[in-house]
């Protein structure tokens, strides 16, 4: 068990998909979680078969925040009827079958002209459990700036803009975006280890939309980091599938209730380690995998049901202990709603 466990861990910790079999094993799935709700008294109205499938039970949107050298970020302007002028960010919809990466690189060449290689994943932002948007920086590796000649219906015009008051903008939700991209280039460039390296969604397929958890704690007696393990014909790092109809902070909670009991201790989720999602099989699931940290000592957070902590190498405590100790070492997860 340690080893694999180890293995995991760190492949988790560098934003890389985990192998084999235990990494789709849901401890908590949509009809347990019915389940919890009628010990309640609650009766609920999700269908525990529940599916992700693109464009009819979720939607997955990306987002690329480009920088030129002079710190100006690719614009693109609007030629929805919608939203006509105004301008934003290069976006779009994810297309059945595509990938985050291939659907970052499209929309940059439709709206803007520019062919671009994605570098890192920036931030991920949730509304419910099925609308979620990725966001992508990268660098500009050919084509040409579209001009007002070369509108179509995609895009009127691309800009390099150094000051994004000067446009009238479709929404205001992407100036935080651009605000991290420029913080995260320079964070690159100082070589901040307090940030996250490059880090892209990796290849892997799921069914279902999962959030996998990597719970850390200290133990008082030796001061050793400690992971949470679930058994469920395996050992391996807990993970519950998401409500569609809840928020990511509401299928924690009650995942952590699940874990720990009504009085779980004080705990704070820091950000995502990886993202995992691959299509190409027809799968539109994808997996996130969340560092959550105790802020109490192993001896006073009790575990319910079929988990174990497992003393990390001191190597690997340290690692996951930087992670924690910054708030920029683990890619963002905005809860919209």
């Amino acid at each position: 068990m340690p080893d694999t466990v180890e293995q995991n861990l760190q492949r988790v910790l560098n934003g890389l998909s985990l192998d084999g079999d235990e990494a789709e094993i849901c401890d908590f799935s949509l009809e347990e979680q019915n389940d919890a709700l009628e010990s309640q008294g609650i009766q609920p109205s999700l269908d525990p078969k529940y599916k992700p499938i693109l464009d009819e039970t979720v939607t997955y949107v990306v987002a690329c925040v480009i920088l030129n050298e002079y710190d100006e970020v690719l614009m693109m302007q609007e030629a929805k009827k919608s939203c006509a002028g105004k301008w934003y960010l290069p976006a779009g919809r994810i297309e059945k079958g595509e990938n985050i990466i291939a659907a970052s690189k499209r929309e940059v060449l439709e709206e803007t002209g520019l062919q671009i290689e994605c570098t890192t994943l920036l931030a991920v932002e949730s509304a419910r459990g099925i609308w979620f948007r990725f966001v992508l920086t990268g660098r500009v590796i050919g084509g040409s700036l579209k001009t007002p000649s070369e509108a179509d219906k995609e895009s009127l015009q691309a800009k390099w803009i150094a000051n994004l008051e000067e446009l009238e903008l479709r929404a205001g939700d992407i100036t935080h975006l651009i605000e991290k991209a420029k913080a995260y280039k320079e964070a690159r460039r100082t070589r901040d280890p307090g940030w996250f390296l490059d880090q892209l969604p990796a290849l892997r397929p799921y069914s279902k939309i999962f959030l996998r958890l990597v719970v850390v704690i200290k133990k008082k007696a030796n001061n050793r980091v400690h992971v949470l393990l679930s058994e469920r014909t395996t050992w391996h790092l807990p993970t519950c599938e998401v409500h569609p109809s809840k928020s990511i902070h509401s299928t924690l909670r009650k995942f952590m209730i699940d874990l720990f009991g009504a009085e779980v201790p004080t705990h704070r989720p820091h950000g995502l380690l990886s993202v995992e999602h691959d299509p190409s099989t027809g799968k539109d699931g994808m997996c996130l995998t969340l560092l959550v940290a105790f802020r109490n000592p192993l001896e006073e957070v009790p575990i319910i049901g079929k988990c174990v902590w497992h003393e990390t190498s001191k190597e690997l405590g340290n690692e996951v202990l930087q992670r924690v100790a910054s708030r920029n070492s683990t890619v963002p997860l905005h809860v919209i709603k």
